[in-house]
């Protein structure tokens, strides 16, 4: 980074030491700290070997040649695929095998999404996780238990919390949909609260490509017209029309952030059995084929410009139709998916803390426990829906949040694998204490007590009368006064007046420039 880089990057810098993030590292989360991306230290579980990722792969390239995807309503697009040598036919687009990968070479495997305060900048790819909050909810259950609509409050809210949390280590983007706020200003105040309520990294809008464009002008104004122009600062969520389309609304903003060198997400939305075929392998090249076509692309827009393989995967109840969650087949397909990125040279996203639960109960713990683990074992770069998750999305609950956070941290633990350092050895130890004795005074537990194990935040290990005298709490009572303690303790990250002024007055011209619309 270049010496003027380096300056625009600390334009909004707020300060956050280390013996706090000290702190919350031992006590796996709380106010005042903060974690790093993880740097992976254990292999990843793979599921397919190198016949069925082949196989696949073949499938994938017989539907872009044969069946084609759908490029809906961009006559841009298609004249772009046309000059690249696709033979389109009407807004079907057809591949020639080969062509979508030749293109996909340009394409980053690794890159820095850069944060206002560069302490707080993450990797996406490579042997990096980065955990994002939820993402799109128009309902909240709140902190007095009922499930309404979402509001600019809540936002913040979340907002808020993801800055506090030590182990997410990403603002994201809708956390949830603010409902009282117009559609086409609520972007804005979104956006701003992003990039004022905290100094992590952040996602643009996506639902029209002027939004995309506001999203770009605002980053400007945060980190500089240049520095934008060469850095990744915002990353976004492009969403394909499973099966095998992707609409006007998607390719306007993919194209927005594409050509100002930001970084896409091109994820298939699968529920798999009504948008995707109902097995694993036939999902796979579905989702296969639809991010070759999309991220490929990105590359026609602006060659180089940064872009992840999405994938989110659910399986549907047959019988009812609606989403389910925690189940073997969607794990199996994101540790599919993870093989394909690796050997496509692109970051994944895929998995979360996904349930279907309609309170954070135990169905809501063990679905959101079991996307997670796969999440981690497979290697997935980017994690949107980290923390907050309920009702299969529909909802954002603050005590999911904290008891997903707290999750968050042991997942966080178990990537950083086996210390075999000399004190990870911990020889002397057992030459001090030798047969017969125990461990609970010698020298290197004295030393280490404090992180040697993950402390969780919300769970209770006293005993049955202590717990008893403290109140019988539950696991999400305790989980909400958590989350009124935070957000009681927060105090925003520090700001250049100037530029929060420029922010403010953008968003001010903006929604003055413009009738409230509300659809």
């Amino acid at each position: 980074m270049t010496s003027a880089e380096d300056t625009g990057a600390r334009r909004g810098r707020g300060e956050r030491g280390g013996a706090a993030a000290r702190r919350a590292a031992r006590a796996g989360g709380g106010p005042g700290g903060q974690l790093t991306y993880i740097k992976r230290q254990v292999p990843y579980y793979e599921v397919l070997g190198e016949e069925g990722l082949a196989l696949i792969e073949a499938n994938a390239d017989t539907v872009l040649e044969e069946i084609g995807i759908e490029f809906r309503d961009d006559p841009e697009a298609l004249a772009l695929w046309k000059e690249a040598g696709a033979d389109v036919r009407g807004q079907r687009v057809h591949f020639p095998k080969g062509l979508p990968r030749a293109l996909l070479k340009t394409a980053p495997s690794v890159f820095t999404q850069h944060a206002r305060n560069p302490e707080r900048s993450v990797q996406i790819g490579g042997g990096a996780t980065v955990f994002a909050p939820v993402y799109g909810p128009p309902f909240v259950r709140d902190l007095q238990a009922n499930r309404r609509y979402a509001t600019l409050e809540d936002f913040h809210n979340f907002v808020k919390l993801a800055y506090l949390a030590p182990s997410i280590h990403h603002s994201g983007g809708t956390v949830c949909e603010p409902v009282d706020v117009p559609v086409n200003k609520r972007h804005l105040d979104m956006l701003l609260a992003h990039m004022t309520l905290s100094d992590k990294p952040f996602m643009g809008s996506v639902t029209a490509p002027e939004r995309a464009e506001d999203t770009v002008a605002m980053a400007k104004l945060l980190f500089g017209e240049e520095f934008v122009d060469r850095n990744t600062v915002t990353i976004s969520l492009i969403n394909a029309n499973s099966p095998m389309v992707f609409d006007d609304t998607m390719l306007g903003a993919a194209k927005v952030y594409a050509r100002a060198n930001q970084a896409c997400i091109v994820t298939p939305f699968i529920l798999a059995g009504a948008m995707s075929p109902v097995t694993v392998a036939g999902t796979l090249t579905q989702v296969l084929a639809e991010v070759l076509a999309g991220a490929a692309f990105t590359q026609l827009v602006r060659p180089g410009a940064p872009v992840l393989f999405g994938t989110f995967a659910s399986s549907i109840s047959m019988q009812s139709g609606a989403p389910t969650f925690g189940t073997p087949e969607p794990s199996l397909v994101s540790y599919g998916a993870a093989q394909l990125a690796r050997r496509l040279g692109l970051p994944l996203r895929t998995g979360g803390s996904l349930c279907a639960a309609k309170t954070p109960d135990a169905q809501a713990a063990y679905e959101s426990a079991n996307t997670l683990n796969s999440t981690i074992l497979c290697g997935a770069n980017f994690v949107l829906h980290s923390a907050g998750w309920l009702e299969g999305g529909l909802s954002a609950c603050y005590e999911k949040f904290i008891m997903d956070v707290d999750q968050l941290g042991v997942a966080q633990k178990l990537a950083a694998g086996v210390d075999l350092s000399e004190n990870g050895q911990a020889m002397d130890a057992i030459r001090e204490v030798g047969p017969g004795s125990h461990y609970l005074g010698c020298a290197h537990t004295q030393a280490n007590f404090q992180s040697a194990f993950y402390r969780s935040i919300v769970a209770d290990n006293n005993s049955f009368e202590q717990w008893q005298a403290e109140g019988e709490k539950t696991a999400a009572q305790r989980a909400n006064e958590l989350a009124r303690r935070w957000l009681d303790s927060y105090e925003p990250p520090a700001l250049d007046p100037g530029i929060a002024e420029s922010l403010n007055d953008f968003v001010a011209r903006k929604k003055a420039s413009m009738p409230d619309a509300f659809t």
